[in-house]
């Protein structure tokens, strides 16, 4: 009996080991050589055998099996240390790693992918400040808020608009226990208004009951639920929050395998699993509901680019010649098809401050575009807005690429040190010096473009947005004082429109009068105000 007690022991090790660190048991990953580890364990003292020592408390080998155990230690070495160097090694697969992002396309231009965008419609919403606003949409709720916390926020589109999603998830084990059907619903914050937030806690008038999640336990949890669900043998990462267009909560998990040996993580398709249900549906890259924002992990696809530009010349390339590297972390983007990429600049490896191109990669299946032009990198873009407001102290949001007009655009919010929002900045990609700053996002748009303007559109004369030229009289004419700046706001006979303008557009502005005949250009949008690109008083040379 008592030489059972250490197979027992070994035994109930093994099971603790595989329910809580549910290791993947397919080759390349790790949780083999554990289990040959345990396999030479158990078959060590299931056949060796003991005496039990005089003072009783120990035990003394008297015939050891120690063959096969060795052997399957020997093993379980060779497939942790010396199979991946060979098999793995950047020294020997440096091109297959570079190759796994993928056939890279060079495109045109920028704006051609990027979709035009109105005001309304641009992300002023980060994750941060999404957590500020959930957090106090909870706190109304004190019964609730001592029940449950808000989770991880995802950004996705929902109907055609921009949210971010949170579920709610348990606080601690015993909040669990007293609520193991699950947490009642979850956070929903529009990326492009901060006061459009709701907790959705019912639908079609059946309440939500989130009961698989992150933080629940044992068979709840979403990772062990999958993996005792037929998944024991398949990588998978990046568990995402997503609703469908219905409302209905999903936790998204991307199947992966390994393309370089022991590494080279790469997205085969995904694993639906229902928040409430519990219900498991597998889909390949190809057929995965629409309403799945991504598939291809943010870790992945920054791995991926690193390695298509840091192998470009081979391994034995220590002078860095033509190295390439990606400049900050990944932003999800949605181009003109409405599909979601993630993007960031180029740089090449030791320049920081500019970019040499920017990358698109499809979120969904990794379609890979690189735009070659050069431009500022997002670090720039944030330095840049905040040293337009410098005496303020605000910081710089992760920009956001827009197509403003034809104007390849880093848009960002300036937030104080609470994380609110105070200001709005536009910065252009291609010059960072040309920057638009406003206490509104009208505000900051019409500091950019009068910058633009005022530029000469001489960083691409070729981003030209299609332009208007109106002849009329003037109507209304008023000046508004904004950040210093004297802004000049009128309406011409025969069109419908507001128009706006600075003196930097025109010395004439500040002396035109009502029925005074002009000549504007701007451009063709679908703002209700438009910014003036020349103004001439025709008027004033009669």
């Amino acid at each position: 009996m008592k030489k059972l007690l250490p197979i027992l022991l070994v035994i109930l090790i093994t099971v603790f080991f595989f329910y809580v660190s549910l290791p993947v048991l397919s080759y390349g990953f790790s949780g083999i050589t554990v289990l040959l580890l345990i396999i030479a364990a158990l078959l060590f003292f299931s056949f060796s055998k003991f005496t039990i020592s005089s003072d009783g408390k120990s035990y003394k080998p008297v015939a050891v099996f120690w063959k096969i155990p060795a052997l399957l230690i020997c093993v379980a070495i060779l497939y942790a240390f010396v199979l991946p160097f060979f098999t793995s090694s950047p020294i020997f697969r440096n091109q297959d790693y570079r190759n796994l992002i993928g056939k890279v396309k060079d495109g045109d231009k920028l704006t051609n992918h990027i979709a035009p965008i109105s005001m309304n419609e641009i992300r002023v919403v980060d994750e941060d400040l999404a957590y500020l606003l959930g957090e106090k949409i909870l706190g109304s709720q004190p019964a609730l808020g001592s029940q449950a916390q808000l989770g991880e926020f995802f950004i996705q589109k929902v109907n055609g608009k921009l949210y971010w999603i949170a579920p709610l998830v348990h606080s601690g084990f015993f909040k669990w226990l007293n609520n193991s059907e699950g947490t009642t619903g979850y956070v929903m914050v529009s990326a492009t208004n901060e006061r459009d937030v709701k907790l959705v806690q019912e639908m079609n008038g059946k309440p939500i009951r989130l009961k698989y999640q992150d933080e629940a336990y044992f068979q709840s949890d979403t990772r062990r639920h999958l993996y005792f669900n037929g998944y024991s043998t398949v990588g998978l990462a990046d568990f995402i929050f997503e609703i469908d267009e219905k409302g209905t909560p999903f936790w998204v998990a991307t199947k992966y395998k390994k393309e370089v040996g022991f590494s080279g993580n790469n997205a085969t398709g995904v694993v639906v699993l229902n928040a409430q249900t519990g219900d498991i549906t597998e889909y390949d890259i190809k057929n995965t509901p629409t309403w799945v924002d991504r598939i291809q992990p943010i870790s992945f696809i920054k791995d991926q680019l690193n390695d298509w530009g840091e192998y470009v010349k081979g391994y034995w390339n220590f002078s860095n010649e033509n190295k390439l590297q990606i400049t900050e972390d990944l932003t999800l983007v949605y181009g003109k098809d409405d599909k979601s990429y993630w993007y960031t600049g180029i740089t090449s490896v030791g320049k920081d401050e500019s970019a040499v191109g920017f990358v698109l990669v499809d979120t969904r299946t990794k379609e890979t575009t690189f735009y070659k032009q050069s431009g500022a990198t997002e670090f720039a873009a944030q330095s840049s807005a905040q040293g337009k407001v410098q005496e303020k102290g605000f910081v710089a949001s992760l920009p956001i690429p827009y197509n403003i007009n034809n104007i390849p655009t880093y848009v960002m919010t300036l937030k104080d040190n609470g994380g609110l929002v105070k200001m709005y900045a536009m910065v252009s990609i291609a010059d960072y010096t040309i920057v638009g700053t406003g206490n509104t996002m009208r505000e900051a748009l019409t500091a950019y473009k009068t910058a633009f303007n005022s530029s000469g559109n001489k960083i691409n004369p070729e981003s030209k947005s299609a332009k208007k030229v109106v002849e009329s009289v003037v109507v209304r004419i008023q000046n508004d004082v904004k950040n210093g700046n004297s802004f000049y706001y009128f309406t011409v006979k025969d069109y419908p429109n507001i128009f706006v303008g600075s003196s930097q557009i025109s010395n004439q502005l500040p002396i035109t009068a009502v029925g005074d005949n002009v000549k504007i250009s701007f451009d063709l949008d679908n703002e209700e105000i438009n910014d003036v690109s020349t103004f001439e008083n025709v008027s004033l040379k009669k």
